[in-house]
């Protein structure tokens, strides 16, 4: 079986449950903290929904620098908006992902900013780390944030105590 083929499940999976978290993030508290050194979630949730389209990035570009990409991060005005945003860059990393032949993902890809290397390392690496990892970490960073402002925490790798599953 292809890697991408393999990597396609998971990638499902996981935009599953981010799109699920996304849904329920509370508008009326952009500035919540946890902590003082914690990303106010109206950072933290833009940051989420952006990240899908990070992802094609590291699929079809051999490198990255921060200060001169054109990026765009989403608005903090709906959820839906968030969403809708994330599902778009989802989709455009699923047929990315879809077309990554086994021989890409040893390349080398690069992430800087203004020239000072962030990461460099095969492109399989750069999707996980960079990528999946990174998205996985803020969601469930989103998760505390969802529990703290009495919104129910989706279901991830088994129940949550919001979504029971029958057990």
């Amino acid at each position: 079986m292809p890697i991408n083929e393999l990597l396609l499940l998971e990638f499902d999976e996981e935009m599953k449950k981010t799109h699920t978290a996304l849904e329920r993030v509370p508008m009326d508290k952009s500035d919540f903290a946890p902590h003082p050194k914690s990303m106010p979630l109206g950072k933290l949730a833009p940051h989420i929904a952006e990240l899908a389209e990070f992802g094609l990035t590291v699929l079809t570009t051999p490198e990255l620098d921060f200060s001169t990409a054109q990026l765009t991060r989403p608005e903090f005005k709906s959820a839906e908006q968030l969403v809708k945003a994330f599902d778009e860059g989802a989709a455009k990393a699923r047929a990315a992902l879809k077309n990554t032949p086994d021989e890409a993902w040893t390349q080398n890809w690069k992430l800087s900013f203004q020239g000072k290397l962030i990461f460099e390392g095969p492109r399989f690496l750069a999707y996980r780390q960079m990528f999946l990892n990174h998205l996985v970490h803020h969601r469930a960073q989103l998760g505390v944030y969802l529990r703290l402002n009495e919104k129910p925490v989706p279901a991830t790798y088994g129940p949550s105590a919001d979504d029971k599953m029958g057990f």
